[in-house]
C-alpha cells in the first residue's frame, strides 16, 4: 500500500512537471507568434494610419486623418478594446476586414485601408497578426475624436459593394515560378504587406489601380508618388544597396529624401525591417517591368545663375517671411532656404542638408513634391538620424511658394516650367479631384436613366406576353 502511494505521488509530481513544461512551451510559442505578428504589422505599416492624432498617443488607437479625393477618412481604433476597437472580432471577422474590406458589423471599409493588397496575406500571417492585435496590443477604451464624414454619395458605404465586385481581387498570393525564395519574399513584401502599389500605381477613372502601370507613379493627394520601376524615368540608376539605404534611412545622398507619406512609411515601417527583407524588396523592385513615364524637360542651355548677393545682402529669417510680400523667388530662397541648402544649392558636404542640384524632388516630372515639401516641411525618423525641415505654409502664401519653387527648379535643375499660385493652391488642397469625384452627379444621373430604361423594357416585355 505504501509503495502504491509513493508511485501515485511520483506520478502526480511527474504529471505536474510535464504539464508545467507543456504550459511554458505553449506560452513561449504564443510569445513567438505575437512577436511575429508585431513584425508583420510593422511591415504592413498599420501604425502609420492607425496612429493617434497627438504624438505619444496610444498605438493603434486611431484618429489620424487620411486625405482622400473623397474627403478626410479617419482611421479607426484597432486596439483590442471591446467597446471602441476590435476586441470582439473573431479571427474570421478580422481576416474579412483585413483581406476583404468588410468590418465585423458588415460595413464596407474604404480602400484607404489597402485590403486590395492585403487580400494576398497568407492564413499563417493573418493568424499571427490577429494574435498580436488581441494579445500584444494594449486596449485603448476611447473612440477617435473625429469620425469619417464624406459627402454624398461617398458617405454611403454600400456603394463599395459594387466597387469591390469590379476591382477587388480575392485570389491568394501567387509565387513566381522559378524565382528564388528571396525574390518571392520580396514580391510578397512589395505586393502584399508593403502594399507599394497603393501609392505608386496610377489609378483609373474609378480610382482602381491600373495594373498595366504597376509602380509607375501617380498622384497621392497633394504629393506625387514617383515611378519606382527600373526605367530611367524611375529608379533605374539606383542599385539594390541604394534602395535598401533609402528604405532604412529615408535619404540617399545626391538622389532623394523621403517626405510626406513616404517619410511616414520610412518612420513607421521600413526602418524596422531586417536587412534580409529590405534586400528582398530591393531585389524584387529591381526586376519588375520597367515603365517609361514623362520627365521634366531641361533647358539645353543651363540657366544663368542668379547672384543672390546682388539682390539682397544678408539672409532673412523664417519669421520675417510672414511680413514679406515679395514674389521674387531668389529673394525668398535667400531668406528661407539658403542658410541650410547653400546659395548655390549644394547643401552640406556631409549631406545633412541635402543638395538641391541633384534631387528628385527638385527635378521631378512636376513641382508637386517640391511645393508640398516647402509648404509642409519634413519631419522624419530614419534608423540613422532624425530629420526636420520647417514648414513654410504659414510664412509664405501660394504665390510665394510658387515663386521660390520656380526659382529652385530653374536654378538648380535647369527646368524652366514656372509654377503658378493656382497650382500650389490645388496641391495644398489635396490635388486635382479624380474623374469619379468630378462627375459623380452625372454618373448617378446616367445610372438612374439606365435603371429606368431597364424597368421600361421589362414592362414592355410583360405587356407583350
Amino acid at each position: 500500500m505504501k509503495i502504491s502511494l509513493r508511485v501515485l505521488t511520483v506520478a502526480a509530481l511527474m504529471a505536474g512537471f510535464f504539464n508545467s513544461i507543456s504550459a511554458q512551451a505553449a506560452d513561449a510559442a504564443t510569445d513567438q507568434l505575437i512577436k511575429r505578428g508585431e513584425y508583420l504589422a510593422v511591415a504592413a505599416d498599420c501604425g502609420a494610419c492607425h496612429r493617434a492624432v497627438k504624438q505619444g498617443g496610444a498605438p493603434y488607437s486611431g484618429g489620424y486623418a487620411i486625405d482622400s479625393p473623397m474627403g478626410r477618412i479617419i482611421s479607426s481604433n484597432i486596439t483590442p478594446s471591446k467597446q471602441f476597437g476590435i476586441g470582439n472580432y473573431s479571427e474570421r471577422q478580422f481576416s474579412d476586414a483585413v483581406r476583404k474590406g468588410v468590418a465585423a458589423d458588415g460595413k464596407n471599409l474604404y480602400p484607404a485601408m489597402p485590403y486590395t493588397a492585403y487580400h494576398g496575406l497568407t492564413d499563417d500571417d493573418v493568424h499571427a497578426l490577429y494574435t498580436y492585435f488581441m494579445q500584444g496590443v494594449k486596449p485603448y477604451d476611447a473612440a477617435p475624436a473625429e469620425q469619417t464624414q464624406l459627402s454624398f454619395p461617398f458617405n454611403i458605404r454600400q456603394i463599395m459593394w459594387g466597387w469591390n465586385l469590379l476591382y477587388r481581387d480575392d485570389k491568394p498570393f501567387a509565387r513566381q515560378d522559378g524565382a528564388s525564395e528571396q525574390l518571392n519574399r520580396g514580391k510578397y513584401l512589395v505586393d502584399v504587406l508593403g502594399h507599394c502599389s497603393t501609392c505608386h500605381t496610377p489609378r483609373n477613372m474609378m480610382m482602381a489601380e491600373e495594373s498595366s502601370q504597376n509602380l509607375a507613379g501617380g498622384p497621392l493627394g497633394g504629393w506625387y508618388a514617383p515611378n519606382i520601376t527600373p526605367d530611367k524615368s524611375g529608379i533605374g540608376d539606383w542599385s539594390q544597396a541604394d534602395i535598401v539605404t533609402y528604405l532604412k534611412t529615408g535619404h540617399l545622398a545626391d538622389k532623394a529624401q523621403a517626405a510626406g507619406p513616404m517619410g511616414e512609411a520610412v518612420e513607421h515601417s521600413f526602418r524596422y525591417l531586417n536587412d534580409g527583407d529590405l534586400n528582398a524588396i530591393a531585389m524584387w523592385i529591381k526586376q519588375v517591368p520597367a515603365i517609361a513615364t514623362p520627365v521634366a524637360a531641361r533647358e539645353a542651355t543651363p540657366a544663368v545663375a542668379t547672384d543672390i548677393n546682388q539682390i539682397i545682402v544678408g539672409q532673412g529669417s523664417q519669421s520675417s517671411l510672414a511680413a514679406s510680400k515679395t514674389t521674387d523667388g531668389a529673394e525668398l530662397y535667400n531668406g528661407a532656404c539658403a542658410s541650410c541648402h547653400g546659395i548655390e544649392g549644394h547643401g552640406t558636404k556631409d549631406n545633412f542638408y541635402p543638395s538641391l542640384t541633384s534631387n528628385t524632388a527638385v527635378s521631378g516630372p512636376n513641382a508637386q513634391n517640391l511645393v508640398m515639401t516647402i509648404a509642409n516641411g519634413i519631419e522624419r525618423k530614419g534608423n540613422d538620424i532624425d530629420v526636420a525641415m520647417p514648414a513654410f505654409a504659414n510664412q509664405m502664401n501660394d504665390a510665394q511658394i510658387a515663386a521660390v519653387s520656380s526659382y529652385v527648379r530653374n536654378q538648380f535643375a535647369d527646368i524652366n516650367q514656372p509654377v503658378t499660385g493656382e497650382q500650389v493652391k490645388t496641391w495644398r488642397q489635396g490635388g486635382e479631384a479624380p474623374f469619379v469625384v468630378r462627375y459623380v452627379s452625372y454618373l448617378m444621373a446616367a445610372g438612374v436613366v439606365v435603371v429606368l430604361l431597364i424597368i421600361f423594357g421589362l414592362l414592355r416585355l410583360r405587356k407583350k406576353s
